[in-house]
């Protein structure tokens, strides 16, 4: 064993660049192994760690208080197959829109809860501590509240004032607000919350019967309300489900792409070690001897690689994990997606075994070749291969270094397979990204132009409301006349119910332009008081489509509405109307944001800092990029680039072994005068040939990839997209990919191809 181990240790030294590519090439597959394998698990199912993690509720069950007793609820509990959490008292308390009431203004859900643990329905408490005593309350995480909010009063005009102690996260949202126990009688709570969860909650229909099961003998209109994890999980999960579908694209694709190449760098490296196989033969090594030497020769750096891999796998993946699934539209996993543990360990061994098996089979060839078979096997020219096809092209008109390197791939015809199938797939991922990038740049610059400048009607100073000096019309009528300005539009929000339901419904109003950018998928835009467009997701979550009608009611007023449009937007509460028609269900209600459109010369800052100046009360903000796009493009431009310098190391790979498998061919060529520049072309044109091979291949499938993936993301988020968006292969767009497979290749080329072209006659006699 001393000596195999000397025998391999050797070889790793001697072969200095065969080991640096073996690590090299394993630490990149195995970092963009661990980013794909980790973007697959993350991906899959991000709700559901999020929830179980939580053991959230499968149904929050609200009661009647005055009808079933806390100790019937509990008892109602403990049937076989339930775990509950409750009896809680809850209140809805009014709170009146401003800073005092950290942006919770409306009607808010305060629920009495001894503490944040318990079977069902735990909250993270990640800031400050419980509600222990009358007087304290803990509030439903917001992304904008810090620490530093801890020790403030939020004010209850039905009740007493009360200190913020903590701020908590509860993803089922079974609470915008908990206190103590203690504290809920002067609250004046209307209901009980009982929070289940039952072994089969796979199905809608499921959970029914489970909380059939559970209020079974209870008195008949004792249960007031329920909602299900089902529809929360629609719900919340909408973004990242948006994700799910190209990063599993990206994850396969980086899994196919890592292993096609560890196997073409391990096994074109043992079949390139023919010759120091006969040697060790020849030196009284056994076959088992001799395969162990290869195994540990290439085992070493790989394992090196594939630790080092890892390690770059998990840095990687911390900030594209936290741009995707955290903040506030994939935001309700905020504490992030990390790489599980088992991709850490599957992935360095998955690929330490395919090494072993790489560098098995070729090896097990050698087992029954004597030393002089082995030593010739490593040696002697290849000259039956593809010579008729290099006769062929020598015919042709192409340069005598074109015509040479273009039939070197089919030399090693299952080397270049293994080359060509890494550079077709990093030209598929190239084509995927661009069309994404491209359907996502439109995506996120639809309507951009309709203003520049967001004015918001107040703003917070030093801990308090400020409201604008001018009144509404007059101040619209400022902002449209200062330095700059070609328009302004003003922007209402109201909410609202569907009338005979509990769905809750943001009317949107609008004075001046009222399209704002929006783009219009099917009908039309507004044309007077009582229509309304609405959002893609609005329709399709409540059943409805252009032309039908709805009632919307606000306190004792009600209006009905007619849809006359769909428009593209993702928010499922969301519906647009002129300001008539916002005003007819709340007479007094005053604009929230005014919208400035800048003529073509002016500065958005500059406009900004005039408004400031105009009226002190108005806080206007130029427009930024979109986050969304600006996430999914990101982390599609850096996963691409991950893959296509994987697939350029396994381009550089063979160059390598084939300009070692033909240093006596290369010698001869020099010997017959070819000159370093054309064997530079005849190496990198043997490249290329794979490179345009693969851009034929690869464009077609990365364009069958976009057609398959991009639906499954706007589905995801219930959204259209008109034409304009997704139809994108025009020439182009598509001169990125057609290049792509010639560029990966001659970055993969280039250095082996130099080194050839410094390769003397002196130097394969040496070595021969």
């Amino acid at each position: 064993m001393r000596a195999v181990w000397r025998a391999a240790r050797a070889a790793v030294r001697r072969r200095r660049l065969q080991t640096v590519v073996i690590g090299l090439v394993t630490l990149v597959s195995t970092g963009a192994m661990v980013v794909a394998l980790g973007l697959v698990d993350a991906a899959s199912a991000p709700f559901d760690r999020a929830f179980d993690r939580q053991r959230g509720p499968h149904v929050v069950a609200a009661f009647d208080p005055a009808q079933v007793p806390d100790v019937r609820l509990a008892d109602a509990a403990r049937r076989p197959g339930v775990s509950a959490a409750g009896p809680f008292a809850l209140a809805t308390v009014g709170l009146p829109r401003g800073h005092d009431s950290f942006g919770l203004g409306g009607e808010v859900t305060v629920v009495g809860r001894p503490g944040p643990d318990g079977p069902v329905g735990r909250v993270d408490l990640w800031a400050g501590r419980w509600a222990v005593r009358p007087g304290e309350v803990v509030l439903n995480r917001q992304p904008d509240w810090t620490a530093d909010d801890l020790g403030r009063t939020l004010r209850v005009p039905s009740g007493p004032d009360l200190t913020v102690v903590g701020f908590a996260f509860d993803l089922s949202g079974t609470a915008d607000a908990w206190v103590a126990p203690a504290q809920m009688p002067v609250l004046h709570p209307s209901a009980t919350q009982m929070l289940f969860r039952f072994q089969d909650a796979s199905s809608e229909n499921r959970l029914r019967a489970a909380l059939a099961m559970v209020t079974d003998g209870l008195p008949d209109g004792a249960l007031t309300g329920s909602t299900s994890y089902l529809a929360l999980k629609h719900q919340i999960g909408r973004s990242a489900r948006a994700y799910t579908p190209y990063l599993l694209t990206f994850g396969v694709l980086g899994l196919v792409v890592a292993v096609l190449i560890v196997a073409n760098v391990v096994g074109g490296a043992v079949v390139s070690g023919f010759r120091h196989i006969g040697v060790l033969k020849a030196l009284g090594f056994t076959p088992g001897q001799v395969l162990a030497v290869y195994l540990v020769m290439v085992s070493v750096p790989a394992v090196v690689g594939c630790a080092l891999g890892t390690v770059a796998g998990n840095l990687l993946a911390r900030p594209l994990f936290q741009s995707v699934f955290t903040g506030p539209d994939a935001g309700v996993f905020h504490d992030g997606v990390g790489i599980a543990p088992w991709v850490n360990a599957v992935t360095p061994a998955g690929l330490l075994l395919v090494c072993v098996l790489a560098a098995l089979a070729p090896a097990l060839r050698t087992r029954g070749l004597s030393a002089a078979r082995a030593i010739s096997a490593g040696s002697a020219p290849r000259a039956g291969r593809a010579l008729g096809l290099q006769r062929r092209l020598a015919g042709t008109r192409l340069p005598r270094s074109v015509s040479l390197g273009a039939g070197l791939p089919f030399t090693r015809p299952g080397r270049s397979a293994l080359t060509l199938a890494a550079v077709v797939l990093g030209v598929t991922t190239v084509t995927f990204a661009t069309g994404l990038a491209t359907t996502m740049t439109r995506f996120g610059n639809a309507g951009r132009d309709a203003y520049d400048v967001t004015v918001y009607a107040s703003k917070v100073q030093d801990g308090r409301e400020i409201q604008p000096v001018h009144a509404d019309r007059e101040l619209q009528a400022l902002l449209a006349s200062l330095p700059g300005a070609s328009r302004a539009t003003a922007r209402g929000e109201l909410e609202v119910v569907i009338a005979g339901s509990s769905r809750k419904v943001m009317l949107e109003g609008r004075r001046g332009d009222t399209e704002l950018g929006a783009v219009l998928t099917r009908g039309r835009w507004t044309s007077g008081t009582g229509e309304v467009v609405a959002g893609s997701a609005f329709l399709r979550q409540n059943g409805l489509r252009v032309g039908d009608r709805l009632r919307l009611q606000k306190g004792g007023r009600q209006q009905g509405m007619t849809v006359v449009g769909e428009f593209m937007m993702d928010d499922p509460r969301l519906v647009v109307g002129d300001w008539p028609t916002m005003t007819a269900l709340s007479p007094n209600e005053k604009p929230i944001a005014y919208h400035v459109k800048l003529r073509a010369d002016a500065d958005p800052a500059d406009y900004a800092r005039a408004a400031r100046a105009a009226d002190p009360g108005i806080d206007p903000v130029p427009n930024g990029p979109n986050d969304i796009t600006r996430t999914i493009v990101g982390s599609a431009g850096a996963l691409t680039l991950m893959l296509a310098v994987v697939a350029a190391l396994g381009v550089f790979n063979t160059a390598v072994l084939n300009t070692h498998d033909r240093r006596r061919d290369l010698g001869m060529l020099k010997s017959i005068g070819m000159t370093p520049r054309q064997v530079t072309v005849m190496t990198v044109t043997s490249m290329a040939v794979l490179g345009a091979l693969g851009s034929l291949l690869g464009i077609p499938l990365g364009v069958a990839g976009y057609e398959l993936v991009v639906p499954r993301m706007t589905d995801a988020v219930d959204i259209v997209l008109p034409s304009a968006m997704t139809d994108v292969w025009h020439v182009p767009v598509l001169t990125g990919p057609a290049f792509a497979g010639v560029v990966i290749t001659l970055l993969g080329a280039v250095v082996p191809a130099r080194r050839a072209a410094r390769l003397t006659v002196a130097q394969v006699l040496h070595g021969e």
